[in-house]
């Protein structure tokens, strides 16, 4: 099935996969957020939001953007996107924010503590993940991380800095979800963002996500779920074996795939929320679609990237997956989580960017049975409940 490009979800899986140009007529220095890298293999692109509310990083600066159908124009004041010169839609610019330009009491920048992504908030309080350290580099070839963290991003951050981020990010963005992530840290990683997630949690009772590969002990979870944290998520990347030994060597080497999958498992029995995190477009369709499936059949949401070749990285000079392929992909990331009762879409006030979120593949659903749409219905009913109930815990902290 073909999709116009003005399906919302659609658009938003091509220009993951095409990236945009800027017509001279933009002024993105006074109209948008800054193009920066961030993140592992993902960030890198310029903020957008496509109607009616789909958050979108877009490639500018890979090499394979020189053959996108996509410019970005400014017409009489307002942002749209044209494909070969045809009009598909006007788009939304996240502004700047001001507390970018705001230092913390300790002088750091507060742009290098967290970013916006999306509409949440993104903290990488780690140092530089192990695989970038060892001779010679075991890295995951897309990842990044070893060139953000200490250039772009503060290498050093306490939890005052990053609690003061937060403030200022909740007082100007209005946001709902703070998400921690680290590298590798040779297991310690749960034990160096206690202290962060404790903090954010008693200071502030916004949302917190945490993101590392897996703990040695799974048991250390158990306390991580008392302090309140709302979800947890591991990437294992891709489903076939070689093919992350080829892709990830030191992940698959030092951790493996099946204590991604055992965690993925022990932890939904402890958090409101697990993601089991996989890229697309770095193994045959397939492959990814059989990922989605096993996540969702152990009660986890499938959060599934599509591969960005990103300048500096191993990868940089690979070309991104065709967005028709992937198609299958995101349509079954959808349905497979309504098929079996993962609840999607249920925070208030979270939108990423560097993903294609699983409710947004609705726009991509043919399921229209009788039995399906009941599901959805359910699903709808469970975010009005937790949306009332979060509502009330955050008007006890403010």
């Amino acid at each position: 099935m073909k999709y116009p490009y003005t399906n919302p979800c659609y658009l938003k899986i091509d220009l993951f996969c095409r990236g945009m140009k800027i017509d001279p007529g933009c002024d993105l220095d006074n109209d948008a957020r800054p193009v920066r890298r961030t993140r592992a293999g993902l960030g890198s692109g310029l903020e957008i939001i496509i109607p009616p509310n789909l958050h979108t990083n877009v490639p500018l600066e890979e090499s394979f953007v020189s053959t996108t159908p996509y410019t970005l124009h400014k017409e009489n004041g307002k942002y749209v996107i044209r494909r070969d010169g045809v009009l598909i839609t006007s788009v939304e610019l996240p502004r700047r924010p001001h507390w970018y330009d705001q230092s913390t009491t300790s002088g750091k920048q507060m742009s290098r503590i967290a970013v916006m992504q999306g509409t949440y908030l993104a903290v990488y309080p780690g140092r530089i993940c192990h695989f970038w350290t060892t001779t010679p580099r075991t890295s995951c070839h897309f990842c990044s991380t070893g060139l953000n963290v200490g250039a772009i991003e503060a290498r050093e951050k306490t939890v005052d800095d990053v609690l003061e981020t937060v403030a200022a990010a909740r007082r100007e963005n209005n946001i709902t979800y703070v998400h921690f992530n680290t590298g590798y840290m040779l297991g310690e990683e749960l034990d160096f963002l206690e202290p962060f997630v404790r903090a954010v949690k008693k200071k502030t009772n916004l949302m917190v996500g945490v993101q590392t590969t897996p703990a040695p002990d799974l048991s250390k979870y158990k306390k991580l779920a008392r302090l309140g944290v709302n979800n947890v998520s591991f990437c294992f990347e891709l489903w076939d074996k070689e093919q992350l030994a080829e892709v990830c060597p030191g992940k698959s080497a030092d951790i493996g795939q099946d204590r991604y999958l055992e965690a993925i498992r022990y932890c939904r029995r402890l958090f409101p929320a697990v993601n089991g995190e996989i890229i697309a477009g770095l193994e045959p369709v397939e492959n990814t679609l059989e990922a989605i499936r096993w996540i969702t059949k152990a009660g986890a949401q499938p959060t599934v990237c599509v591969f960005r070749p990103c300048v500096g990285t191993d990868y940089e000079d690979k070309l991104p997956p065709d967005a028709d392929a992937l198609i299958p992909v995101f349509r079954e990331q959808y349905e497979a989580c309504i098929r079996n009762g993962v609840p999607i879409g249920i925070a208030p006030n979270i939108k990423v960017s560097l993903v294609v979120l699983p409710e947004e593949g609705r726009y991509l659903s043919t399921d229209k049975s009788s039995a399906f749409k009941i599901k959805e219905t359910r699903n709808q009913a469970v975010k009005t409940v937790f949306r009332a109930y979060f509502n009330l815990q955050l008007s006890l902290k403010k």
